[in-house]
């Protein structure tokens, strides 16, 4: 097969992502990218009885948000070419393909979380919005929106902006959500009475220390995941008479998530050990835990049904896919049809091999590398961004067509990377971004070259976000020899000029990573943005950006472009009128794979000796 073709193969692989089970327990709802030029919403019923019902079919990414509590309908958030201002909707299951606006089309603001009132009047979310003036504030809001007149009345004031949506319990009369008031770096919980009178904490470990809660179905209690020194305990509290009972207080474990399905049922508690999904069942009444017979790949259930449970399960060779199976074992049966859509051999993909490494100070890395057949052109270091996130052994259509253009393709998680221990995670704050994470993904290349699974010169680094922020560095401050080329994809190159072009509920992020604003250590801010040091640029660099991205604005690509221009640093720029942060359209990403392989393997050839 040739390579458009293939690539077009892979681009019909759907991809799954936000699934969400019912309350009654009988749908799963879940957003579907690459059936059409953006994603859409589907549903299907728990038993797998019937066919996928696809409720929306839209020209801009739709993206469940919540379901109504009668089960009857899905509320749904859509944006324009990714600029992440989202309007909410209602589609009904009696109805599918009919949107219901319930919020205003292109808000000055914007919008987290989004659900339902039991009356079916009112809208609950977060919001970045003036409620007197309508103009666009810093903090974020939370807002009870009435849909019959329009009022909107702020139910709670936090002091910062912060990105947790809240949550309204199943009984109505009480909302949860979270503030980051005391310390960018914490998260503290707590809850407001439906009418705005009675706003206040409920949980707090410490200024810089993080909490996250949510609700059981019984809307009388909670479960949250508290930060406690290196690791993380999880409890429940209780509305009633404010109680905090442990679940799993063990300075041997680190949750790394947890939640109690809308249908009711043992708590799920996700542990991440070396990236990969390790979950259990745990009884909030007596504490009993169970853990589920062990399958192949990565499988985190979502929610006990009739004969089972309903949960999602992926690796590198299968696409993330809707399960049902027996915790006691036996197979995982897909209720999604997802096998009839793909037209991959998936067995003669490329698996996901553990590759570890010691960094500059001795600290153990690891990472995915996946392997090409035959000869290999080079090697691309694809970084995941975040950093709070992990490369996961999961499938992703960029890093097969890679593969199959000839190139090894190594997805190292760098101190800061989620999934392995609070600990690990939190490493990253000792320097600030463009630290010793930097260095973590410089010795890993290193690594393979020693090992012979490399070679000199026909290294490139890419990656989105912060993924993009790493190939900036790789490129202006790595010795000559190391990386031959660097594609940073909606990468921050002046993190001063980040901080205040980005939305403003992401700039508590950036003064916890770097550790203030640009205000408190300017310095620091000026030393960790490549944008300063691109005269050090030897290896040939091409820039990708979305036009609409509010998260790393273009704001980035102008300073760094003037720069370049100064110092005569050649560079190629490939822009999308119509993508965000990231590149997901799969038009776009039919232009954007195959120039990043032409792109490495034309920079390896101009490195053969």
């Amino acid at each position: 097969m040739d390579a458009d073709r293939y690539l077009d193969t892979l681009l019909s692989v759907p991809t799954l992502y936000n699934p969400e089970v019912s309350p009654d327990g009988r749908w799963v709802t879940w957003s579907w990218s690459r059936l059409g030029p953006a994603a859409d919403v589907y549903a299907v019923r728990t038993d797998g009885s019937s066919p996928p019902v696809r409720l929306t079919e839209t020209l801009d990414d739709t993206l469940v948000v919540s379901w109504t509590h009668d089960s009857r309908a899905v509320i749904v958030g859509q944006d324009r070419d990714g600029d992440e201002r989202t309007r909410l909707f209602r589609v009904s299951l009696d109805e599918p393909g009919v949107m219901e606006p319930l919020t205003r089309e292109s808000p000055n603001h914007y919008i987290r979380g989004g659900q339902l009132h039991p009356n079916g009047r009112w809208l609950v979310y977060g919001a970045n919005l003036d409620p007197e003036g309508g103009r666009e504030i810093e903090a974020s809001l939370v807002f009870r929106h009435d849909l019959d007149t329009g009022e909107r009345l702020a139910l709670a004031w936090p002091k910062r902006a912060n990105y947790h949506a809240p949550e309204i319990n199943s009984h109505g009369d009480l909302v949860l959500y979270h503030r980051n008031d005391l310390d960018p770096a914490g998260l503290q919980a707590w809850l407001v009475d439906i009418e705005g009178r009675e706003d206040r904490e409920i949980l707090n470990f410490g200024p810089r220390a993080k909490v996250s809660a949510s609700w059981f179905p019984d809307g009388r209690r909670s479960l949250f995941l508290a930060e406690s020194g290196s690791r993380r305990r999880l409890g429940v509290w209780s509305v009633d008479d404010e109680s905090v009972n442990w679940l799993v207080d063990d300075p041997a474990r680190d949750p790394e998530y947890a939640f109690v399905p809308p249908t009711g049922g043992p708590a799920v508690v996700v542990e991440v050990e070396q990236a990969r999904i390790k979950a259990s069942l745990v009884d909030a009444e007596g504490g009993a835990e169970t853990r589920p017979s062990d399958f192949t790949g990565n499988l985190v259930p979502l929610a006990p049904v009739d004969g089972g449970w309903i949960g999602l399960h992926y690796d590198a060779r299968h696409p993330v896919d809707l399960v049902r199976f027996s915790p006691e074992g036996g197979e995982l049966e897909s209720i999604t049809g997802l096998s009839e859509r793909v037209a991959l051999d998936l067995n003669s993909l490329s698996a996901a091999e553990d590759f570890a490494w010691k960094s500059v100070d001795g600290m153990e890395i690891r990472g995915w590398l996946y392997r090409a057949p035959g000869n290999r052109i080079g090697t691309v270091v694809l970084v995941h961004g975040g950093p709070t996130a992990h490369a996961e052994d999961r499938f992703n259509a960029e890093v097969h067509y890679l593969v199959s253009r000839g190139f090894d393709v190594l997805t190292p998680n760098y101190r800061g990377s989620t999934g392995f221990g609070l600990a690990f995670q939190e490493s990253i704050k000792e320097d600030g971004w463009g630290g010793r994470e930097q260095e973590d993904i410089r010795t890993g290349i290193e690594a393979l070259i020693e090992r012979d699974m490399a070679e000199a010169g026909k290294v490139g680094v890419t990656g989105t976000s912060y993924g993009g922020y790493s190939a900036w560095w790789a490129i202006t401050h790595w010795p000559p020899g190391i990386v031959a080329a660097s594609a940073p994809i909606c990468g921050m190159t002046d993190l001063i000029v980040d901080y205040h072009a980005t939305r403003p509920d992401l700039r508590p992020y950036s003064e916890e990573m770097i550790g203030g604003t640009p205000g408190e250590i300017p310095d620091r801010y000026r030393e960790r943005s490549p944008i300063n040091f691109v005269e050090n640029i030897q290896g040939e660099l091409l820039i990708v950006q979305g036009l609409q991205d509010p998260n790393v604005t273009q704001d980035n690509v102008h300073a760094v472009v003037m720069e370049l221009e100064r110092h005569r640093v050649s560079y190629e720029l490939l822009t999308f009128d119509d993508e965000g942060h990231g590149i997901s359209r799969p038009g776009n990403l039919r232009i954007l794979y195959p120039r990043l392989a032409d792109f490495f393997e034309g920079a390896f050839d101009g490195n053969s000796l």
